[in-house]
Parts: structure tokens; C-alpha cells; sequence
């Protein structure tokens, strides 16, 4: 369940980036931390990714506008800004395109509503359909299919 305040405070980070030429990629209000935490995931709005210079440049004017609305009360709280990484979804073409050959997750619907997952190695993706190397083979999964597509962790070998 997102935290009540996540519209609010996603319009102001929004806003906050659009600033700078970032683009948010994702904003989540991590309440079981303590300090509560906002994290925000960045990157530039021309695809280039974002270096720990950015992050911390954007962190300080983000930090002060959270603190200016006051949003949050009197609640202690720490901003984490980062760049999208391992574990996250890829969602942009340039993601498909960076990504090949990595190990990902495929959460995929079947043609019953059922959700199913598939891992692989990334090969690519076209208008329709979704690439995977698996096991040496290729797997074409219809991108109307296609839930979800996640980095995971390479397998050890054995």
C-alpha cells in the first residue's frame, strides 16, 4: 500500500527533477526504516545515466524542498537518491537495448489470467515480441504477455 503522502510527494519530486533535466524513475516511502526513508530513482531525461556526482548534487535542492513542504511533519526522515540498478525493472527501450545478454525475470500472463515466470538471458525485443536465450534456445514471449521484466543476480556456475 503506498504511503498516503506518495501523490503529493511524487508531484514535488516530479517537479524537482523536471528542474534539472532528470527524469524520476521511481519514488518510494519506506516507513518500516528508521528514519523513515524516501528513496528516489533517477535518470537524466536524455537517457544518459546518472553518476553518484548527480545524485548527490539533486539530493541537497530535493532535501530542501521536501523539508520546505513539510510534507512529512516532524517525522525523522533520510532522502536516498540512486540510480536505477540490478533488481529493477526494465521498462525503456534503452533498457532493452543496454540489458542484452544479461540475466533477467520475465512475469508473464497466460491466456487464463494465471501469472507465470520465465529466466533467461536477454536477447531483445520488437514491436511484438519479447526475446530470451534459455538454455541456448530462443524463447519468443508476445509482449501482450509480458507483465513484468526484471534484472536478477547471474547464476553461480557450477
Amino acid at each position: 500500500m503506498p504511503h498516503p503522502l506518495h501523490s503529493e510527494l511524487e508531484t514535488l519530486v516530479l517537479g524537482a527533477g523536471a528542474s534539472t533535466g532528470l527524469s524520476i524513475q521511481g519514488l518510494q516511502v519506506l516507513t518500516h526504516r528508521i528514519p523513515m526513508t524516501v528513496q528516489v530513482l533517477v535518470r537524466w531525461a536524455d537517457g544518459r545515466d546518472v553518476s553518484l556526482d548527480d545524485c548527490a548534487a539533486f539530493s541537497g535542492p530535493l532535501g530542501d524542498a521536501l523539508e520546505s513542504a513539510n510534507l512529512l511533519g516532524d517525522t525523522p526522515w533520510v532522502l536516498e537518491v540512486s540510480s536505477p540498478g540490478i533488481g529493477d525493472d526494465l521498462s525503456q527501450e534503452r533498457d532493452f537495448i543496454s540489458f542484452r545478454g544479461f540475466p533477467v525475470e520475465v512475469i508473464r500472463r497466460g491466456e487464463e489470467g494465471h501469472e507465470s515466470r520465465q529466466d533467461g538471458l536477454l536477447v531483445g525485443r520488437d514491436d511484438q515480441e519479447l526475446l530470451l536465450n534459455v538454455r541456448g534456445r530462443t524463447v519468443r514471449i508476445p509482449r501482450d504477455q509480458v507483465v513484468r521484466v526484471r534484472l536478477v543476480s547471474p547464476e553461480p556456475d557450477p
